[in-house]
């Protein structure tokens, strides 16, 4: 076979021996079809063992990790992953068992799955839950067809066409009420970064389904006309929708189920500590009141039986439920991480957390105050704060100087560019786990970046400047995207 040369660290003479055999002990030609078999062996790289684990090590270490960095990238809400979740998760009792399995075999998975959903009632204010939908967006799109479903088990489906959603929201607000079939509408927001009520007022009538709207928003402020809101929604017929992106600032201190809302999805993949994005699978629970409980999907889980003598299944009888939404119940793991940091926490635990978040916020926007314009000045923020970086780009730079630079210093982006209605948006959230040494080490390197702009704009253009991968092209990467090695 000749030696591969399309790898830089291959180099002649290696067995590539750390390879294991195929445990499969018939010859490959009797298992495989002829016209499938390959003419040439892969041309697999020759490197030594100790040169794999080295390359691969390297790589990590190249890569940002939540357990070794600070994570600011806001309206993503949690970071932390106990491990003591993953601990959980892996119980044999928890992670062997099969969905096909008959209730009488997985009491205890049925168990957790009815408890979580017991605690997120509680949390939020609602009535009943389904755990079935698979991230936040997937909650979403549950929660406006349940929406959708009241108004045709009402009779009012025809005439109820359109979807508020507000100028801050997130971007999936729109786009999940759009594939429903829904027209939107934008809310306009006020001077205050809240919900414009008076623009909010000229849009209600009986073609209104509903409001999507995230509490606190999307600029980090709470909506302190959540009733008011709440109730010129109800009286014009329609529901209002909770996005739970930003549920981590309230838990434990105030209720969506208590400021009006009909329906409500959760991210267990953010706010209640599981990994998510490349860590693992979401999990976008939706939970609603009596009005939209009968619309949930199925099967749910039910509890039947004498105290102490509890048993637990699968409920199929649901008449008005939208149907299913994922292959059998959701994913598992991610409900067995959230159960184990709910039931860890505690209620206390929870609001403390909460409170610590929005504490965090405030002190690091402090710091900040005298080098970069909050979006709103005269309010305190929720768990997040978005600032403005108009000042560094008529010094010469902008919100995606700002964000490479940071990589130099040890620290991942925040979220910029967005919310859309702040100009060179930089969105903050420290969250409630980081220390007030962590705060300040990044405001610090905020405030040297400021002072870099000053002195030499064109130095954070270029930005990263000492990692291993220097600035790139973002467009021409994710437009033309080179898939294999090069050749």
């Amino acid at each position: 076979m000749p030696e591969p040369s399309i790898y830089e660290k291959s180099m002649p003479g290696f067995a590539n021996q750390y390879i294991p055999a195929s445990p499969v002990e018939q010859p490959l030609e009797s298992l495989i079809p002829a016209d499938l078999m390959a003419a040439t062996p892969p041309a697999l790289p020759r490197v030594s063992e100790r040169e794999v684990v080295k390359h691969y090590t390297r790589l990590s270490q190249q890569n940002f990790s939540i357990d070794t960095g600070f994570y600011p990238l806001g309206s993503c809400t949690m970071k932390y992953n106990p491990k003591v979740n993953d601990w959980a998760a892996f119980l044999p009792g928890l992670a062997q068992i099969h969905p096909y399995q008959p209730d009488e075999t997985v009491q205890g998975a049925l168990a957790l799955m009815y408890e979580l959903s017991s605690a997120l009632c509680q949390i939020t204010g609602m009535k009943q839950a389904s755990l079935q939908p698979a991230a936040g967006a997937h909650g979403e799109l549950t929660g406006i067809l349940m929406v959708r479903a009241y108004h045709e088990a009402t009779g009012q489906a025809e005439k109820r066409r359109v979807v508020l959603v507000p100028d801050s929201a997130h971007g999936t607000n729109p786009a999940t009420a759009t594939m429903v079939g829904y027209q939107v509408k934008e809310v306009r927001s006020n001077a205050q970064g809240l919900v414009d009520l008076e623009h909010l007022e000229t849009l209600l009538d009986d073609s209104i389904a509903a409001l999507m709207l995230t509490n606190p928003n999307t600029v980090g402020l709470f909506e302190e006309n959540i009733l008011e809101i709440a109730q010129k929604v109800h009286d014009a017929g329609g529901l209002l929708y909770y996005d739970g992106a930003n549920l981590n600032a309230i838990a434990g201190i105030a209720r969506p189920g208590d400021m009006g809302f009909d329906v409500v999805h959760l991210n267990l993949h953010k706010t209640f500590s599981t990994p998510h994005g490349g860590g693992g699978p979401g999990c976008g629970p939706v939970v609603a009141n009596d009005k939209l409980a009968p619309f949930l999907p199925k099967p749910r889980v039910a509890k039947t039986g004498a105290s102490g003598m509890d048993r637990y299944y699968l409920d199929y009888d649901c008449p008005q439920s939208i149907g299913r939404v994922k292959g059998f119940y959701g994913n598992f793991g991610v409900m067995v991480r959230a159960y184990t940091y709910i039931v860890t926490l505690g209620r206390d635990g929870i609001r403390q957390s909460s409170q610590d978040a929005i504490l965090n916020a405030n002190y690091l926007r402090h710091l900040l105050k005298d080098h970069y314009r909050a979006s709103h000045n005269d309010r305190p923020c929720m768990h997040e704060f978005v600032v403005s970086a108009l000042k560094q780009k008529k010094a010469g730079s902008s919100a995606y100087g700002i964000a490479k630079r940071l990589l130099d210093y040890g620290f991942h982006s925040p979220t910029i560019y967005w919310p859309g209605i702040v100009p060179e948006a930089v969105m903050i959230e420290p969250t409630e786990t980081e220390t007030p040494e962590t705060l300040r080490q990044f405001a610090q390197a905020l405030i040297a970046i400021d002072r870099e702009i000053e002195q030499d704009p064109e130095f954070v253009n270029h930005a990263p400047n000492n990692l291993t991968v220097g600035r790139v092209d973002e467009a021409k990467a994710a437009r033309q995207p080179q898939l294999t090695w090069p050749q």
